[in-house]
């Protein structure tokens, strides 16, 4: 297995050139405008997918129901990252988008990939593009975003499998029939550099095309590390007939960056009022080889959208998507530190996974009467196959390189505390015993899903939102390894899922909505990478996910909103090491729950006045485990053990204040409680505030800057975890510099 070097840049950056140039084909000139303009507010009967109201606030969703639906009567807690506040921001990627969400934090990802927490529930899986699966462990982009919709609580009516707490869904720039042609560069601190840009171009009264692109080289302040990254996307869409849409996209993505698994924790021997903590140590100290970790992926993914209009509000939409990914990687990492504090050791491996997926979603909408009462009602179909290969390498150390000190094996290298920063030679090798490393797999997964929904209109005052999925979930596994017991080598896994959704909304007002609503959702025993079965559970009930939840919604103006939510999320069938046999697992044999999160979600979001935009969001959330879990013939983890990186109490609150018509001003702040960075309940992640500004100057129409600044006070803290040995520094003052010009 080779580490692929990165792709040259010189073709990207050539192609982005000429899709800036200010030239514009003779025909496109001689488009009739009025007609054009007539053809885009046709259009809104086909394309329903909503777009930004109010900076800061967006109305509607096509996502959360199907439908293109008002957000005020979604029976669920929804909250969306408008284009205006990715730019204000500076989002780039999924951790910087959920900063000021309610409910999500981030983990770790162990450096090579988004990692989320949605209501105590940590995921790589649980994200989404243009409402379809985008599974694959890897760090996302923002540069084809047009906006990024956070759902919370169980989704598997819309969805399907997983996705328990909660996901995030990311809508794309598509092309349209308004002239756009964006360019943005940044630059910034630890050699920030980015390249950006957005052109869409009408061609006729029947075609228009969009190509977003980004390419980024830059580093960060922990020693050694790199990031470079690009990508480009263009989409056409066609018109064939007055009330038909087609859009075509391709994506093509490469992020290549030093994968970097933080920092250790003390010592048992150095506990302090009974907890350990992170180490000291500068937060530029990288603990392992950089230069060793590399993590990389491929994305090449096709996109088909034909919507239909029959009339009468009938509706034909069906979605497909294809895409191929390829991800390896890296990592020499550091593991426990000794009794003295005075050592660390390090360990390696590496994984390598191709997938490749394909989903068709199909989707009819139409409205109908009975009487007095009104339904819009969907019937959908999708079918999905997911092709994956993986393999996983234990590193072995060279004997005798002089980086190890003394107590240093093969699989494991002994290193100063204070100067843990090495370069080492590392063998990713076959394992004789078996002639291949720790697991090599192929897994075949098929879906097949049917649903249906009725949005019911009572009154004005009263609607309800009813609907239920049947999904097929078949996994076909083929262990790879030689010396594989027969019985293990080819494993399949078959689940019938029935998820139902039932929300009632009563409306005292247009503007204002309270809600209840109950769902569930299932995790399949596959796992949500679907990188392994294990033997001994793949007969086992799928985990299963309830979610009660009460809310309301006000559109306190119609550039202002705030909601609320109460919810108590629980989670059973979860697999255990029988106590009387450790060789085998099997479910908690008692009924009820075993995992339970309670809280309340809190936001506001909008203008206050034409001059001051406003984010608030506020998290009071408890995530314990409800009853001892043995763990294994020794070990049980007790009952009121808090989940990992689920603290009590978060906050943010982002404001923008425009002085003028040239400037403007932006303060931020967040807030984290202290959390443990797992289960073991260990090592606690202390309670941290963040503060953020910005400064806006709008030179003309055609140029905006804007200065970023995080961590304003160059505040010390600890923002995620993967492990209590794999701890995430934060990052000190940054500086960030943005140019947007527009032709």
């Amino acid at each position: 297995m080779n580490i692929k070097k990165i792709p040259a840049a010189a073709p990207l950056a050539a192609a982005l050139t000429l899709i800036l140039s200010p030239t514009t084909p003779a025909y496109a000139q001689s488009i009739n405008r009025d007609a054009v303009a007539q053809t885009a507010t046709e259009l809104d009967t086909v394309e329903v997918i909503g777009k930004t109201d109010y900076r800061y606030v967006q109305k509607r969703s096509t996502t959360a129901t199907k439908t293109n639906t008002n957000l005020l009567d979604v029976p669920q807690a929804v909250t969306v990252i408008t284009q205006d506040l990715i730019q204000d921001l500076g989002i780039q990627g999924m951790a910087d988008a959920v900063r000021y969400v309610p409910g999500i934090g981030i983990t770790q990802g162990e450096g090579n990939r988004d990692g989320l927490v949605f209501r105590g529930n940590s995921s790589t899986a649980d994200l989404f593009i243009d409402g379809m699966r985008d599974d694959v462990q890897y760090y996302r982009d923002t540069y084809n975003i047009d906006r990024i919709e956070a759902f919370k609580g169980p989704n598997a009516m819309i969805f399907g499998r997983g996705s328990p707490g909660g996901l995030l869904n990311r809508v794309t720039k598509v092309a349209d029939w308004e002239t756009a042609r964006e360019f943005g560069l940044q630059f910034g601190s630890w050699d920030k550099k980015r390249l950006t840009a957005d052109v869409n171009q009408p061609i006729n009264d029947v075609a228009a095309f969009r190509v977003t692109g980004v390419y980024e080289d830059s580093e960060g302040f922990r020693d050694g590390f790199e990031l470079k990254r690009e990508g480009i996307n263009p989409t056409l869409s066609l018109r064939p007939g007055e009330n038909t849409l087609v859009t075509l996209g391709y994506e093509y993505f490469h992020d290549e960056r030093t994968a970097d698994r933080g920092i250790p924790s003390r010592p048992a021997s150095q506990t302090f009022n009974g907890t350990r903590y992170p180490v000291e140590t500068d937060r530029e100290t990288f603990f392992g080889d950089p230069a060793g970790s590399p993590t990389w992926v491929d994305v090449n993914a096709f996109n088909v959208l034909v919507q239909h209009q029959f009339g009468n509000g009938a509706l034909l939409r069906s979605r497909t998507r294809y895409a191929d990914y390829d991800k390896l990687y890296q990592n020499v990492f550091p593991g426990n530190v000794n009794a003295t504090g005075t050592t660390v050791a390090l360990s390696a491996y590496n994984n390598d996974t191709q997938r490749n997926n394909l989903f068709n979603q199909t989707d009819l909408t139409f409205d109908f009467a009975t009487g007095a009462v009104k339904h819009k009602f969907l019937v959908g179909a999708e079918l999905g196959r997911q092709e994956t290969d993986n393999e996983r390498r234990s590193g072995t150390f060279t004997p005798g390189q002089s980086a190890c000190l003394a107590g240093s094996t093969s699989s494991s290298c002994i290193v100063p505390l204070a100067d843990p920063n090495v370069s080492l030679s590392v063998v990713y090798a076959n394992n004789s015993a078996n002639g291949s490393g720790d697991a090599r797999n192929t897994g075949v997964t098929k879906v097949a899903a049917l649903y249906a929904q009725d949005q019911i209109e009572f009154s004005p005052n009263w609607e309800a939102v009813v609907g239920v999925r049947y999904d097929r979930f078949d996994v076909d596994f083929t262990d790879l390894r030689n010396g594989v017991a027969t019985d293990r080598r080819d494993l399949s896994s078959s689940d019938n899922l029935i998820s139902p959704r039932v929300g009632l909304i009563y409306k005292p007002a247009e503007n204002l909505s309270f809600y209840t609503s109950y769902g569930i959702t299932y995790l399949p025993r596959s796992g949500e990478q679907l990188a392994s079965l294990a033997f001994s559970t793949q007969s086992l009930d799928p985990e299963e996910f309830k979610n009660y939840e009460i809310g309301a919604k006000w559109d306190i103006t119609p550039r202002l909103g705030a909601t609320a939510a109460l919810f108590r999320l629980d989670r059973s069938n979860v697999a255990v090491v029988d106590p009387a046999d450790p060789t085998n697992i099997r479910m908690v044999l008692f009924s009820g729950d075993s995992q339970r999160t309670e809280g309340v979600e809190l936001s506001l979001s909008g203008e206050v006045t034409e001059a001051w935009q406003i984010i608030a969001s506020y998290t009071y959330q408890e995530a314990e485990i409800t009853r001892d879990i043995r763990t294994s013939a020794t070990s049980v983890t007790p009952k009121g053990t808090e989940l990992a990186q689920t603290p009590k109490q978060m906050v943010g609150l982002w404001n923008r204040f425009d002085l003028s018509p040239n400037w403007g001003v932006g303060l931020g702040a967040i807030y984290r409680g202290e959390s443990y960075a797992t289960t073991s309940n260990a090592v606690t992640l202390k309670s941290y505030a963040r503060y953020d500004g910005a400064v806006y100057y709008t030179v003309n129409d055609n140029i905006d800057l804007q200065l970023n600044v995080e961590n304003l006070f160059n505040k010390k803290y600890f923002p995620s975890a993967h492990s209590d040995n794999n701890i995430t520094p934060g990052a000190p003052r940054g500086y960030y510099v943005n140019a947007r010009f527009k032709f």
